[in-house]
Order: C-alpha cells, then structure tokens, then sequence
C-alpha cells in the first residue's frame, strides 16, 4: 500500500528532523515537502511543492491524497519585526488552513508542533494565546487523528543566529535538573526527540485529540 506524509516547516529545526526520519522510514512510501523555499534534499520517494502557504488552492494540492500532515511551522517576533498581523500570518493561517485542507480530503493524522503553555485564553501574552488559539481552532476541524506537541525551548542548531537562545541552551541541561513536578514540561528538548515523537506517535497512537508535553515526547523517542 502506497502511504503519503506531507511536510509543512521541513527547512526548520524539528521540520528538517522529521524529513531525515521519514526518508529513512519504510511505512511512508511517498513524502511531500511544502514550503516556501526548497529544502535541497532530493531522494526517489520526495516531492517538493514550493509554493506560496497562503494560497489555499495550492496548499490543497499538496495535501491532498495524504495520510498524514505534519506542521512545523513557526517565526519570531524579530522575524517579523514585532509585526503581530505577520506573525499571525504564519503561526496561526498556516497550520489553520492546512488543518482545513486535510479536513477536507480525509487526511487521517494530523501532527502540529505548538508550544508548552499554549492557552486561549491568556491575555497577557501574545504568543501563549495566539498558539492556544492555533490549537483549539485546528481540533475544531476534526481530523481523525489530531496531535498537538508542546515543547519548551528546543535544542539543537538553528539555521539563523538567535544569541540568547543559543545562551540558553547551554545552560539548560543544568535547568533541566531542576524542573520537576508539574515545572517538568518546561524541560529543554531536543528537536530530534520532538520529531521522533511526532513520527511514532503518527504510527502508534488512535484516532482522537491527543496532547504532548516533555515527558509523553520523552517516552515516544525512547527516552
């Protein structure tokens, strides 16, 4: 049986993680890659669809015929120079209206990376509710299987400079030790065990709206 996974974000940090893991995967026969830029990786059983994310018609396109459709998108506020409408743009109208696409042409899975703490109805932090929102407004399509992934903060290299983060990752090993308890799912964590836990959790995991934090995605990776 011919199986499809779809690929939004594969130039980034988990994104890219996810493209190695399914490459190397026999249960996907096909994998597409969508995005904006090519992520110049060629291989017998990869398409690419460069395309502008914001026309509805072409993101169909590409997701159509999936099994399922893993989103790992996201910017910053320096990206977008502090422009909260653009930062919507791609955090928010994305992952929506790749949540509708799959809707719409019976996707079975549906993989999002969120964001630890994500909560609707925060009104004093803009990120926090914006994700909350981005979660909430994909279940409400009712995919058959919707998986939602909160990590904190994500270690591994970035293609571009962020200088604080890169601070914080060298120190976070040590924080790690200390968050316990309900402070554990803001453990740092790699972004090659956030994508082995999206991939397994892909594979292994029933129809239904399932969330994961630090240690639900610990156990996916084998960790």
């Amino acid at each position: 049986m011919s199986t499809t996974a779809t690929i939004l974000g594969a130039t980034g940090m988990i994104g890219g993680e996810i493209l190695k893991l399914l490459l190397e995967d026999p249960a996907y026969s096909n994998l597409r890659v969508v995005g904006r830029s090519s992520c110049g990786v060629m291989h017998p059983k990869l398409e690419e669809y460069v395309i502008d994310l914001q026309d509805q018609n072409a993101l169909e396109q590409a997701i159509a015929g999936s099994e399922t459709v893993f989103v790992a998108v996201g910017t910053t506020n320096r990206q977008v120079k502090g422009d909260k409408e653009a930062y919507r743009k791609v955090d928010f109208d994305i992952p929506v209206n790749a949540a509708k696409a799959a809707a719409k042409f019976g996707v079975y899975g549906f993989a999002l990376v969120s964001a630890v703490g994500a909560d609707p109805n925060n009104e004093y932090n803009f990120y926090i509710k914006l994700k909350g929102v981005t979660e909430e407004t994909v279940a409400e399509q009712m995919i058959p299987q919707t998986m939602i992934f909160r990590p904190s903060l994500l270690m591994g290299e970035r293609k571009e400079k962020r200088p604080m983060e890169k601070i914080a990752q060298v120190v976070m090993p040590v924080v790690n030790l200390c968050l316990r308890g309900s402070w554990g799912r803001y453990k740092g964590i790699a972004a090659g065990d956030v994508a082995k836990a999206m991939v397994n959790a892909a594979k292994t995991k029933p129809k239904g709206i399932h969330f994961f934090e630090y240690a639900e995605m610990m156990a996916l990776a084998g960790k």
